[in-house]
C-alpha cells in the first residue's frame, strides 16, 4: 500500500487514477479538500474498496499519526500543496501553512513511522516529494535549461514556499536518514485541471464566448509537461530512483503564453467551430502582466532519462489536442467546478475519513 497526500487535486488525482490503471496495489489517499480538490475527479474509484479515501488536512499531525499506523504504507507519494502564483501574491499565508508546515507535520510522521519498521522495511520505505520547477527562478533567453544542481532562486510566495518543503525533505534524509527523493516538474497541463490555470482557463473561457485573457506581452515561457507523461515519471522515480536524489521532469516543450493560446484556438476551430463563424484568437486579450512574472522556465529532463530511462511520450502538439478533446467531452465536470457543485459530491459517495 501506497499513501498519497493532496490525491483529489490535479497532479495527484491523475497519479491516483493512473495508478489503477497500471497495477492493483491499494492506495491510501489524503486530501483536505480545499477549493482545488475534486472528489469528483475520483467518482470512478468510489466503489473500489483498494482506494481509501482520508479527508484528512496533513497539519493534523494526530490524524497522520493514526492513519501511518492503521494502513502501514511502503511508500508515501507527497503532491499536497498549495499551487497557485496568483493566490499566493494575494494571500501568501496559506501556503506557508500547507507547503512548508504541512511538509514538516508529514515528514515528522513518516519519521516516526519509519522509525519502528524492521531493518527489511525500512530499507524498502520511500518518501517521494512533488516539487516544481518554479524554486529555481527565472532564466533569460540564451540561459541553459535547469538542471539538479541548480541554484534556488523562488521570486514568488508560492515558489519560496515550495523550496522550503524542498530543503526540508532534503534536511530529512541527511540529518535523520529518511529515505527521500524529491522530483522537480515544469507546467502540467492535462485532464482534471482546475480552470484557473492558463490551458484550461483558455479553453472553457474560448467556449463560452468570453475574452481569453494573457499576461503582459504573452511571451513568457513555460516548459510544458503532459500530466500522464509526469504520472509515469513519477511511478518510475518511486520504482527505481535513487534514494536522496532530485529529478527534473520535463516535457522538452518550451512555448510562449501567447503560441499556447493560439495553438489552444486553432484546435477548437478545428474540433468545435465557434458558433459566430469567427475564429478564437479574435478572444484573445492581452492585460496587465501579474507582479514578479518569470519571464522563462526550461527543465533539463537529461539526468532521469540516462539513469532511469523516462522521457516523455507526448509532445505538445499531442498532449494539447487530448487536453482540448477531454474538457469538450467532459462538459459536467467542467460545469461541476464552474458552479461549485463539485464540493457537495463527497458526502454521498464517501466516508469523511477513514
Amino acid at each position: 500500500m501506497i499513501l498519497v497526500t493532496g490525491g483529489a487535486g490535479f497532479i495527484g488525482a491523475n497519479f491516483v487514477l493512473d495508478w489503477f490503471r497500471q497495477g492493483s496495489e491499494p492506495v491510501v489517499n489524503v486530501d483536505k479538500l480545499t477549493y482545488a480538490g475534486n472528489a469528483t475527479t475520483l467518482a470512478p474509484l468510489s466503489a473500489d474498496e483498494r482506494h481509501i479515501f482520508a479527508h484528512i488536512d496533513i497539519c493534523d499531525a494526530a490524524a497522520l499519526a493514526a492513519l501511518f499506523a492503521r494502513h502501514r504504507p511502503r511508500a508515501v507519494v507527497h503532491f499536497a500543496a498549495e499551487s497557485h502564483v496568483d493566490r499566493s501574491i494575494r494571500g501568501p499565508g496559506e501556503f506557508v501553512q500547507t507547503n512548508v508546515v504541512g511538509t514538516f507535520m508529514l515528514l515528522e510522521a513518516a519519521r516516526a513511522y519509519w522509525n519502528e519498521l524492521d531493518a527489511g522495511e525500512k530499507a524498502a520505505f520511500r518518501f517521494l516529494h512533488i516539487s516544481t520547477d518554479e524554486v529555481f527562478g527565472s532564466l533569460e533567453p540564451d540561459d541553459p535549461p535547469f538542471n539538479e544542481r541548480t541554484a534556488y532562486a523562488p521570486n514568488s510566495p508560492y515558489s519560496a514556499s515550495k523550496a522550503a518543503s524542498d530543503h526540508f525533505v532534503r534536511a530529512y534524509h541527511h540529518t535523520y536518514g529518511l529515505p527521500t527523493l524529491t522530483t522537480n516538474c515544469s507546467n502540467n497541463y492535462g485532464p482534471y485541471q482546475f480552470p484557473e490555470k492558463l490551458i484550461p482557463l483558455s479553453i472553457t473561457r474560448a467556449i463560452q464566448g468570453e475574452k481569453l485573457p494573457v499576461y503582459g506581452d504573452g511571451k513568457n515561457v513555460r516548459d510544458w509537461l503532459y500530466v500522464g507523461d509526469h504520472c509515469a515519471a513519477i511511478r518510475t522515480v518511486l520504482e527505481r530512483g535513487v534514494v536522496g536524489r532530485t529529478y527534473n521532469i520535463g516535457g522538452w516543450n518550451e512555448k510562449t503564453n501567447i503560441d499556447v493560446v493560439r495553438t489552444i484556438c486553432d484546435v477548437l476551430d478545428e474540433l468545435r467551430p465557434a458558433t459566430s463563424g469567427g475564429c478564437y484568437a479574435e478572444q484573445i486579450e492581452f492585460v496587465k502582466d501579474r507582479p514578479g512574472h518569470d519571464r522563462r522556465y526550461a527543465i533539463d529532463a537529461s539526468l532521469i532519462e540516462r539513469e532511469l530511462g523516462w522521457r516523455p511520450a507526448e509532445t505538445f502538439e499531442t498532449g494539447i489536442r487530448k487536453t482540448v478533446a477531454w474538457y469538450l467531452d467532459n462538459a459536467g465536470w467542467v460545469d461541476g467546478v464552474t458552479s461549485g457543485s463539485y464540493r457537495d459530491w463527497l458526502d454521498t459517495h464517501y466516508a469523511r475519513s477513514n
